[in-house]
């Protein structure tokens, strides 16, 4: 945090929430609200849950090291974790990637690989808090 508010890390470039840490629970979005954001841009909470951005850095334990061109183009295109795992959630704009070509997600995933790898390891997604609905 700086004078002017959040600021940018650099150092830790597309490395995603940081791992250690710890935030208070979301707040409900209330009125026409249908998402609520932590002031890092890393936590988001909406219908789903709550999500945290990926690592997607090239950090063979915890961001795409180990990941393939394939892997990472499955991943775009079914909107799930290795074309086959769990959904994709926000902020990830996944409508919009999955129609990238071939050659788009080609040099973004080469980008990413080109980049520093950064240790962290994000946490999971939570499911959605419970309501109680009263029936009658």
């Amino acid at each position: 945090m700086g004078p002017a508010g959040p600021e940018p890390d650099m150092s830790r470039m597309l490395s995603g929430h940081p791992e250690g840490m710890q935030l208070p629970p979301a707040p409900a979005p209330a009125g026409p609200w249908l998402v609520t954001v932590a002031a890092t841009n890393t936590a988001w909470s909406g219908p789903w849950g709550v999500s945290y951005t990926a690592n997607l850095t090239p950090d063979a334990e915890t961001g795409l090291g180990k990941w393939t061109l394939r892997d990472f183009m499955a991943t775009l295109r079914t909107g799930r974790h290795m074309g086959r795992g769990r959904l994709i959630l926000p902020p990830m704009p996944i409508p919009m990637y999955k129609h990238f070509t071939d050659s788009d997600m080609d040099a973004i995933f080469t980008y990413l690989r080109s980049i520093p790898p950064v240790q962290n390891r994000v946490p999971e997604p939570l499911p959605p808090l419970a309501t109680t609905a009263s029936t009658q």
